[in-house]
């Protein structure tokens, strides 16, 4: 079984309110093989909602209290961010999860990139919250450019 985060299988859950719907996650889905979640909203965010990065690090570093996540009208979103991660997390544990899908550059999701916290459109190496861990707890995690 595999998560997948759910703008990837056509819920317009992203901060816009769009959705990265994919093929291959609507396939993972049709067969039982997908568990949709969106970490933004298991948190509490509305959709849609302001766009946030991460400053000063990526996932990890969000993790260890090196960074935070923080919108682009200045609010701090991190508490927010952690509780939905931490959710995704338990619903992928408890489903017996080993390897998720999540959407490239997300603050939550991305997986290789993310966007460097300054709101330009840069992006760097790095992790999202959750994908960062997801990997801390023995999840493998994916682009869904790269499946």
């Amino acid at each position: 079984m595999k998560l997948i985060s759910a703008c990837l299988i056509g819920c317009e859950c992203r901060y816009d309110q769009k959705s990265c719907r994919t093929h291959l996650g609507e396939q993972l889905l049709s067969q039982g093989k997908a568990i949709p979640v969106c970490p933004e909203q298991l948190g509490g965010l509305p959709t849609p909602r302001p766009p946030a990065e991460i400053v000063g690090g990526d996932g990890f570093d969000v993790l260890d209290g090196r960074a935070k996540i923080v919108d682009n009208q200045g609010n701090d979103v991190t508490d927010i961010f952690l509780a939905g991660a931490h959710q995704a997390l338990k619903i992928a544990q408890t489903a017996g999860v080993t390897s998720a899908i999540l959407k490239e550059n997300s603050p939550s999701c991305g997986s290789s990139f993310i966007y460097d916290g300054t709101f330009t459109g840069k992006k760097v190496q790095g992790v999202g919250l959750t994908a960062a861990l997801f990997l801390r707890n023995g999840i493998e995690v994916s682009s869904e450019r790269r499946e």
